[in-house]
C-alpha cells in the first residue's frame, strides 16, 4: 500500500490533524506537520501506543479471518407537542466479525471493544457464530466525546474508533438463516428467567442487524393545512368562530391576544374583528348579513306579469268633529258612529265602496291629537288623502298636521270642505288658512281641488268622488293580480273566539286562502277571510281590505304582509325577526341603564307611574302608549310595564301587583282571574272607552306625586334704632316694626344697606320686660338675634315664612 500524509490518514480515521499529530508525538513519532508520511509501520507503532494506553497489550498482527465494522446513524425526533422543535439523535454500533473454520466465534477483550481483536484460538468453537452487539440505546450527539484516532490495520474495512472501557461484547460471526430463529428464541428464554422488564422484538433486533432500529426511520411528513372560507355574521361568539375554523377555541384567543384584544371563550365580537381574526390564522374570511336569510326569501318572490289599473286607496283625515266618518257614512250608506263611543273614531276602519265612476277603498283614521301615529301610518299606506275641514270652524291644529303627514308621505290632497249647509260657514276661510300651509286651491292658481260638500245632505259627493277618481287616473295606479299578494298591516286584535285577526290592505298581487302569510313577527296559514261585510271570501285582489285568521300572533299595524311560497321559509323569517327584535330591546334598555347611571348619581329617586296597559286593538294600545309616555317629565314619569291586546288577564294582575302599577283596560274587561287578584290586593284598576280622559286621569295622579314647590313670603321687618349689650344674652336690638308683624317662631334674614348679611332665628323677642311670640306694626320690641351679636343701627331684620304651592304639569 502507497505512503499517505498525516493529513489524508486523519481523514481517512475520522480524526482532526492537531489532535493525531498530538498522538504520534506520544508514541514516540517524529511528525510535526500535516504533509508528513505515514508508512504502514508508523501506523503499527500507533496502534501499540494506543492499545497499551487504554489498559491493553500489544496489538497482534491482525489476521486475515477478522473484520471489524462501525456504523453510525443519525435521526430527528420532535419533541412533545410539535411546534417545529426537534432533537438530533446518534445511534453508534460496531461489529467484529471472526472466521475460524466455518462457524467459530471467539470473545473479544473489553479494551478491544473499538479496536481490532485479536484472535483467539485457545477459545473453544462454537456454532454458529454470534455478533458481537454494543450497546445500542440512543444517545444526543451533542454530548458525545469526541474519540482518539486509531491506526486501521491494512486489511481492517473501516478506521477503529478509541476504545472504552464499557462492558466485554461478545463478537459473532455471520450467522445463518436457519440458525437465527433458535437463537432468538433462547435469548427470549434467558431474559424471561432474569426477570427482565425489557422485551426486546424480533422486527427491532432485525433491523438492528440493518444498521438500528432507526437507520431506515422515516423523517416525520408535515402536518397539512387546510385553508377553509369561514362564513362570519354580523356578529359571533369566539367559540362560535373556533368552531367555524375547526381549531380549539384556545387559539382563537391567544390568537385576538397577540393583537391586542383580551376576550373570553363567550364573548361576541363583530364582523370586522372576527374577519381579521379569521385572516391572522391563514383562512378566508366571508362576510355575510343577519338578515340574509329574509333577503333572499322576499327577493325570490317573482311580481312580474300583466299590470292591470287598480282602485285608489283614500285616507280620510281631519280634526276632531269635522265630519269625516259622518262622510264615510253617507258614502257607504251605513251608520258607524252610532257604534264608536262618545262619536269618536277609535279605530282604524278599511272600506271598500262601488262607485259608478269606479271603485274606491276608504281608511278612516280617528282625529284625536292622540292618534297622530296612526294618522301617520295611514298616510303611508295610501294614494289619495281627503282632508276634511269644518267650514263653521276652519283650520285646527290635528288638520295641520294631517297636512304635514300628506306632505311626507309625498300624497296628493284633496280638501272637502265640509257643513257648508250650517249657518256660519265660510268656505273661503278655510281656503285662507290652508293656504299659509302651502295648500294652495286650483282656483287661487294651486294644485289642490277643494270641494264644499255637506255630510249631513250628501251634497256634492258624487264631486268629491269623482275628484279623488280623477287624482287616481292622474297617478296611474298599477298592480299585478296574478302575483303573491302583498301589502300592509292596517289593524290587528286578538278575539277570543278567532283568535289573531289583522285587517290587511292588499297593495299588488292576490291574497288566497290557504296562503303562507309573513306579517312582521308573525307568520301563519290563511284560514279564513272575511270582507268589510263580514262575509267569507276565497280570495282578495289589489287594493281590497280583508280580515284575515290564522296568524301566529298580532303583527303591529303599519307592518308589510307578504305571501311567502314556503312555511318553513316563512318560520325562520319569522323567527330571526323575534330574535332581532328581542336583541334591540335589550340592547335599547342596557344602554339608557349606561346613559342615566351617571346623570342619576346623587339624585332624588324619580317619581314614576307604572300601568299595565291592555287594549282591543293595536292601533289604539300603540297610540295610547305613545301618549302616556310623552306626559313624563323630569320629576315624575309614566312607565308603561306591559302592554297588549286583549283582555286583562291574571297574568296582568300579578304583574301590576309586583310592579305596584295601575291596570288599565281600554274598551276591554278584567276576567275572573284577575278580578279575583285584584278584589284580593287591592289593586287600582280602571277601564276607559275615550282616549282623553284615560290621559287626563294619569295626568292628575302624577300631579299628586309632584314634589312639594315652595315660595317665601315676607312677614314683616323691623328697623333697629339702638343697640343695648345683656350680660349674658349679648346684643339686643332695639326695633320698631315698619311692615308687618314679627312673629317669634319664624325665621329672620339680617339686611344691612339692603343687602343680607346673616340668616337665623331670633332667640327672644320682647315688649318692655314681657317675652313675647308676636309685635304688630308700629309698635317697639327687643329682638335678640340667635348666635348673631353684629347688630348695628339701620339694620333691618327681615322675618319670613314658606308657603307651599300647588302645582300642576
Amino acid at each position: 500500500m502507497s505512503e499517505m500524509t498525516v493529513k489524508e490518514f486523519a481523514k481517512k480515521v475520522g480524526r482532526e490533524s492537531a489532535r493525531l499529530l498530538e498522538q504520534m508525538h506520544e508514541a514516540g513519532l517524529a511528525h510535526k506537520s500535516e504533509n508528513d508520511g505515514v508508512s504502514e509501520v508508523d501506523k503499527k507503532k500507533l496502534l501499540d501506543h494506543l492499545t497499551k494506553s487504554h489498559g491493553g497489550g500489544a496489538a497482534p498482527a491482525a489476521p486475515k479471518n477478522r473484520i471489524t465494522l462501525t456504523r453510525k446513524t443519525k435521526s430527528r425526533i420532535n419533541t412533545a407537542g410539535g411546534r417545529g422543535k426537534s432533537i438530533e439523535v446518534q445511534v453508534r454500533k460496531k461489529r467484529t466479525y471472526v472466521k475460524d473454520g466455518e462457524e467459530q466465534v471467539a470473545e473479544a477483550p473489553a479494551a478491544a471493544a473499538e479496536a481490532p481483536a485479536a484472535p483467539v484460538a485457545d477459545k473453544p468453537a462454537v456454532a454458529p457464530a454470534r455478533e458481537e452487539r454494543r450497546d445500542e440505546r440512543p444517545r444526543q450527539s451533542a454530548p458525545v466525546p469526541a474519540a482518539a484516532p486509531v491506526a486501521a490495520a491494512p486489511e481492517v474495512n473501516a478506521p477503529p474508533k478509541e476504545p472504552r472501557g464499557d462492558a466485554p461484547r461478545r463478537a459473532k460471526a455471520a450467522p445463518r438463516d436457519e440458525s437465527r430463529d433458535r437463537r432468538e428464541a433462547r435469548e427470549d428464554r434467558s431474559e424471561r428467567k432474569r426477570g427482565g422488564t425489557k422485551k426486546v422484538k424480533r422486527a427491532e433486533r432485525r433491523g438492528g442487524r440493518r444498521g438500528g432500529r432507526d437507520s431506515n426511520r422515516q423523517p416525520p411528513k408535515p402536518v397539512q393545512t387546510f385553508v377553509r372560507e369561514v362564513s362570519i355574521p354580523e356578529s359571533i361568539s369566539v367559540a362560535d368562530l373556533a368552531d367555524k375554523m375547526a381549531v380549539k377555541a384556545a387559539e382563537v384567543i391567544k390568537t385576538m391576544f397577540n393583537m391586542g384584544a383580551a376576550v373570553t371563550i363567550n364573548q361576541t365580537i363583530d364582523q370586522e374583528t372576527a374577519s381579521f381574526v379569521v385572516e391572522e390564522m391563514g383562512h378566508t374570511p366571508k362576510l355575510i348579513k343577519d338578515d340574509a336569510l329574509e333577503t333572499a326569501v322576499l327577493e325570490g318572490i317573482s311580481y312580474e306579469g300583466e299590470k292591470i289599473t287598480r282602485a285608489p286607496v283614500v285616507t280620510v283625515m281631519g280634526h276632531v268633529d269635522h265630519g269625516k266618518t259622518s262622510l264615510l257614512d253617507y258614502i257607504r250608506r251605513t251608520k258607524v258612529a252610532t257604534g264608536e263611543a262618545g262619536g269618536i273614531t277609535q279605530h282604524i276602519g278599511a272600506y271598500h265602496v262601488e262607485h259608478d265612476n269606479g271603485d274606491v277603498t276608504f281608511l278612516d283614521t280617528p282625529g284625536h291629537a292622540a292618534f297622530t301615529a296612526m294618522r301617520a301610518r295611514g298616510a303611508k299606506a295610501t294614494d289619495v288623502v281627503i282632508l276634511v275641514v269644518a267650514a263653521d270652524d276652519g283650520v285646527m291644529p290635528q288638520t295641520i298636521e294631517a297636512v304635514e303627514h300628506a306632505k311626507a308621505a309625498g300624497v296628493p290632497l284633496v280638501v272637502a270642505v265640509n257643513k257648508i249647509d250650517k249657518a256660519g260657514a265660510d268656505p273661503d276661510r278655510v281656503k285662507n288658512e290652508l293656504s299659509q300651509h302651502g295648500v294652495i286651491s286650483e282656483e287661487w292658481g294651486g294644485d289642490t281641488q277643494f270641494i264644499h260638500v255637506s255630510a249631513k245632505t250628501g251634497e256634492n259627493i258624487d264631486a268629491l268622488l269623482e275628484a279623488v277618481l280623477l287624482v287616481s287616473e292622474v297617478l296611474e295606479l298599477q298592480a299585478v293580480p296574478s302575483a303573491p299578494g302583498k301589502g300592509v298591516v292596517v289593524e290587528s286584535r286578538l278575539d277570543k273566539g278567532r283568535g289573531p285577526v289583522a285587517t290587511v290592505l292588499v297593495q299588488n298581487g292576490t291574497l288566497k286562502k290557504g296562503d303562507i302569510v309573513l306579517a312582521g313577527l308573525h307568520y301563519g296559514r290563511v284560514r279564513a277571510l272575511i270582507n268589510e261585510l263580514g262575509q267569507q271570501v276565497d280570495s282578495v285582489g289589489p287594493a281590497m281590505p280583508v280580515e284575515i285568521q290564522g296568524l301566529g300572533g298580532t303583527p303591529d299595524a303599519g307592518e308589510e304582509f307578504t305571501v311567502v311560497p314556503d312555511e318553513k321559509k316563512a318560520r325562520e323569517v319569522a323567527n330571526f325577526r323575534q330574535g332581532k327584535y328581542r336583541e334591540v330591546r335589550l340592547a335599547r334598555q342596557q344602554k339608557a341603564k349606561l346613559e342615566n347611571m351617571f346623570s342619576q348619581m346623587g339624585q332624588d329617586e324619580v317619581a314614576k307611574v307604572n300601568i299595565v296597559l291592555k287594549a282591543d286593538v293595536q292601533g289604539s294600545l300603540e297610540a295610547i302608549r305613545g301618549a302616556l309616555e310623552e306626559l313624563s317629565t323630569d320629576e315624575v314619569k309614566v312607565a308603561v310595564v306591559s302592554s297588549g291586546v286583549g283582555g286583562i288577564a291574571g297574568t296582568d294582575a300579578n304583574l301590576a301587583l309586583a310592579s305596584e302599577a295601575i291596570l288599565v283596560g281600554f274598551n276591554v274587561r278584567a276576567d275572573a282571574s284577575a278580578r279575583e287578584i285584584v278584589e284580593r290586593e287591592g289593586l287600582d284598576l280602571r277601564y276607559y272607552s275615550v282616549i282623553y280622559q284615560l290621559i287626563d286621569e294619569v295626568k292628575l295622579a302624577m300631579t299628586g306625586m309632584l314634589a312639594p314647590e315652595f315660595r317665601e313670603q315676607i312677614v314683616g321687618i323691623a328697623e333697629v334704632r339702638d343697640v343695648f349689650k345683656a350680660p349674658k344674652i349679648g346684643a339686643i336690638a332695639g326695633c320698631m316694626v315698619v311692615e308687618g308683624n314679627m312673629y317669634r317662631s319664624k325665621r329672620i334674614r339680617v339686611l344691612r344697606d339692603n343687602v343680607v348679611i346673616y340668616e337665623g332665628e331670633l332667640e327672644s323677642l320682647r315688649r318692655f320686660k314681657d317675652d313675647v311670640n308676636e309685635v304688630r306694626n308700629g309698635m317697639e320690641c327687643g329682638i335678640g338675634v340667635k348666635n348673631y351679636n353684629d347688630v348695628q343701627v339701620g339694620d333691618k331684620i327681615e322675618v319670613f315664612d314658606q308657603i307651599q304651592v300647588e302645582r300642576t304639569l
